[in-house]
């Protein structure tokens, strides 16, 4: 059924735009309705326009609370034209029907910083403007609802095509957007009400579908797409893509991993290669080119088909050892030089190249399970070096306390068990996944082939028998860091005693699964 718009009501907080949509509907013949502040904004583009409070009667009360809430308002929005009851009840009361409602809603979700509960944030929760839009968005087989500024040259221009007619298609389409935002705004207030609470009686998601493209998920015979929480943004939403086919499921969370462990490993130039979500090489230098290749001599094999994640602009000397190595599937940085792009796009055409901003913080870490979702808070650092503790009769050389720094802050990125091995800056060996830890350090040993010596190996957990260390000791290490808190650590720290290792604690564990 198509709908010709003879009467529009208007009533918005963020009035962009507001004035020459409304000239358009105006040039189409169209009444114009609208509450106050909005009204004004109409008046001075010099369109006509009828105050809501001339329409009901009532003016604006209780400190502007109540405005549209109204039978004249809403059954305007809420009749069905061709029902004879409702014929009856419009002629009896006076109401006119609506065939267009724009609104958007006061902005909750990101003005209440500052506000204290039960205070100004409270004014900040709209009632008349989502009661507006859920009634004609449920009335949406005769009325039209314009929740966004985007929407408002399609629709001119679709009203414009078609001499004031609006379709079925288009009215269905803006009135699934109304209840979604609605949905939103309601979660963004049940998340006020709850802030500061560690286990949330009530978690709200209202997601929305991003414009990537993904061919499919995990495996072919998957569909796959990126959700974001409505009205949010992440580093993801910032990606520049500058060369080959769009990114896919895996690359998008592989990419997250790499990105996160990058930026993790502090301030000095750093790169991250990352193989099924899994640092297969990780490295600090002095400059980004030999940061890069120390990574990638990790283990190189591994590192083919991988996400290689750095956190200094790529130059040409860091370009010319990408191209000497294995084909990446994604580079990512904070940016190129000069000239760089061409260069990687001539002699390594399959590999994304990507640009985005560092990586936001999050909230909340979900995980889903059968039938429903694991919440906990995100994975983060909270012990600090100065909360470390040395448990054995030697303490780590300087040098030795930079390499335990490095391999710890790597060991919180790596699935567990994990055991890292680092020596001078540089991840020279990683285990991880193993169900036991005694074989992540047997991995983490082989792939370090000695070059690990005199270096530092970190556990994400502690380690429940001697065997441990001695596996540590075997690598050729000299310092190990790990929680502690084992039953046996005065057996471990007596062994680590004997192998001559420093040991610290940081009481503090990082399982990732």
């Amino acid at each position: 059924m198509s709908i010709k718009i003879e009467r529009a009501l208007l009533s918005v907080y963020d009035k962009t735009g507001l004035a020459e949509f409304a000239r358009g509907l105006h040039d189409l013949g169209v009444e114009l309705v609208s509450s106050r502040s909005t009204s004004a904004v109409l008046r001075e583009a010099g369109l006509p326009v009828t105050d809501v409070g001339d329409v009901t009667g009532v003016p604006p009360i209780l400190d502007h609370r109540v405005v549209t809430l109204h039978p004249k308002i809403h059954g305007g929005l809420l009749a069905e034209p061709t029902k004879p009851e409702h014929i009856a009840d419009m002629a009896e009361y006076g109401i006119a029907p609506f065939q267009l409602v724009v609104s958007n809603l006061y902005p909750f979700g990101s003005d209440t910083a500052g506000f204290e509960h039960g205070d100004g944030a409270v004014d900040l929760i709209d009632i008349g403007g989502p009661a507006m839009t859920r009634a004609a968005a449920k009335n949406h087989k005769y009325v039209t609802i314009v929740t966004a500024i985007e929407q408002y040259a399609t629709l001119l221009a679709e009203l414009q095509a078609n001499a004031g007619v609006v379709s079925l298609d288009t009215r269905r389409a803006h009135a699934l957007e109304a209840f979604a935002l609605t949905a939103a705004y309601d979660a963004n207030i049940v998340a006020w009400f709850q802030e500061g609470i560690a286990q949330p009686k009530h978690i709200d998601l209202a997601l929305e579908r991003t414009d990537e493209v993904l061919r499919y998920g995990e495996n072919p015979h998957q569909a796959g797409a990126r959700y974001r929480v409505r009205g949010t943004a992440s580093w993801f939403d910032t990606i520049e893509q500058h060369s080959g086919v769009a990114l896919s499921y895996l690359n998008l969370y592989d990419a997250d991993a790499a990105w996160k462990c990058a930026f993790d490993l502090g301030d000095t130039p750093a790169c991250a290669i990352i193989k099924h979500a899994n640092p297969c090489g990780a490295a600090i230098a002095g400059d980004l080119a030999t940061a890069y290749q120390s990574a990638l001599e990790c283990d190189e094999r591994s590192a083919f088909g991988g996400i290689v994640a750095v956190n200094r602009i790529v130059d040409a000397a860091t370009v010319e050892k990408m191209v000497a190595g294995p084909q990446a599937d994604v580079v990512i940085a904070p940016g190129y030089a000069p000239g760089v792009i061409d260069q990687l796009r001539t002699r390594r055409k399959n590999t994304r190249l990507i640009t985005a901003a560092p990586p936001t913080p999050w909230t909340t870490d979900i995980r889903q399970v059968s039938g429903g979702f694991l919440i906990q808070d995100p994975h983060h650092f909270a012990a600090t070096r100065d909360t470390w503790k040395v448990v054995t009769k030697n303490s780590p050389t300087e040098d030795q306390w930079r390499d335990l720094a490095v391999a710890w802050r790597l060991v919180g990125h790596v699935k567990s068990n994990a055991i890292v091995l680092v020596k001078d800056g540089v991840a020279w060996g990683i285990g991880a996944g193993q169900q036991n830890r005694v074989e992540s350090g047997e991995i983490a040993s082989k792939k370090a082939n000695g070059r690990a010596q005199g270096g530092a190996c970190a556990s994400d957990a502690f380690y429940p028998f001697p065997d441990g260390v001695e596996a540590a000791a075997n690598a050729g290490v000299s310092a190990v860091i790990q929680p502690g808190g084992s039953v046996r650590d005065e057996a471990v720290i007596k062994r680590a005693d004997e192998l001559g290792l420093a040991m610290v604690f940081t009481g503090e564990r990082h399982f990732l699964h």
